[in-house]
């Protein structure tokens, strides 16, 4: 009896113990699970606070058209992050796809249609090539991808002679200008494309299977998962998603600069989705994180050209956002 009081004193110490590490759990996972949705609410009141226009209906899609492109790819550099790889060929692979679109409509008299479609099929093929080049060739994702990124452009230099390819197709310029329901035809493609893939990664076989490739190569291939045929469709489908934006990107000017077009989208489409959390390392993300990581630099971007600020200059910004969000993820 005289022992009662303190073995209760220690069962509440005990159960106030465990409250606390369940506590404790419970922001870690609402941490890992929404920070970057958090980060986004943040910058959105702060960029309402700034700039007056900021929440007007045409500067809303002004921005989602403006991260149509680069969000659409950032999907499909996300199921090759997830694997632990990385593709450094897309920006090329939207100007090669883009030129066999508008090549096939202006050289040959093809109609849109047709011409997207062999666009589309140009972009899944490198991307088919590339984790050709990974899995049986056993070389890098980062020299695979930087090679392609070379050949891809060079290619569709070559056949411009380092110039641009125009077309006069008003049906065709509908795609990147014009608007369905009131929203601009562009974001439409950029939601079908992100519906379609969360239900491949969340939903079917083949996304669990990324996720197991990425989180350990070894585990998968004992539990027999098809490491290779996994990892060319991981591929297959990011050059696809680069294919796509080329649809896009030649719709709208009509026209593309073998050049200038996708210069740079890589490391954008990386940024997203490393801000939106995917680890480098691979097994861990979602394409909802990409969606966030892709609208706060998007914001990002409309914050700093709303008050002014140098476009020169903008890129520093965006480093230190890189890095904050890969320190976070070492953290974890």
């Amino acid at each position: 009896m005289a022992n009662g009081p303190i073995e209760s004193m220690v069962q509440d110490a005990d159960l106030s113990l465990a409250r606390r590490q369940q506590n404790r759990e419970r922001l870690r996972y609402v941490w890992e699970q929404y920070s970057v949705a958090f980060a986004f609410i943040i910058l959105v009141i702060l960029a309402a606070c700034i700039s007056d226009s900021f929440l007007s209906l045409s500067n809303i899609r002004n921005v989602l058209r403006q991260i149509s492109i680069v969000g659409i790819i950032s999907i499909g550099m996300t199921f090759v992050i997830l694997l632990g790889g990385i593709d450094l060929s897309v920006g090329s692979v939207l100007a090669l796809s883009g030129t066999v679109i508008m090549a096939s409509q202006v050289e040959y008299g093809m109609s849109p249609g047709m011409s997207i479609l062999l666009g589309l099929a140009a972009g899944a093929l490198i991307g088919v090539i590339n984790g050709c080049m990974v899995t049986y060739g056993k070389i890098t994702a980062f020299i695979t991808t930087l090679a392609m990124m070379t050949i891809a452009r060079s290619i569709a230099l070559y056949y411009a002679d380092a110039g641009a390819i125009s077309g006069s197709s008003t049906a065709y310029s509908e795609i990147g200008n014009g608007y369905m329901l009131g929203i601009p035809i562009p974001v439409v493609i950029f939601a079908v494309t992100a519906v379609a893939a969360y239900i491949v990664l969340e939903k079917m076989v083949l996304g669990r299977r990324i996720y197991a490739v990425g989180g350990n190569i070894q585990a998968a291939r004992l539990s027999a998962v098809p490491v290779y045929q996994v990892t060319i469709l991981a591929y297959m489908i990011c050059g696809l998603t680069a294919a796509i934006g080329a649809v896009i990107e030649t719709a709208r000017l009509n026209s593309v600069s073998t050049s200038s077009s996708g210069h740079m989208y890589e490391l954008d489409a990386i940024a997203a989705v490393i801000i939106g959390g995917t680890s480098l390392a691979g097994g861990r993300g979602r394409i909802i994180g990409t969606l966030f990581g892709i609208l706060i630099l998007g914001v990002l971007s409309n914050i700093l050209n709303l008050v002014n600020i140098s476009p020169y200059i903008q890129g520093v910004v965006k480093g230190a956002i890189i890095v904050a969000a890969v320190i976070l993820q070492k953290r974890d």
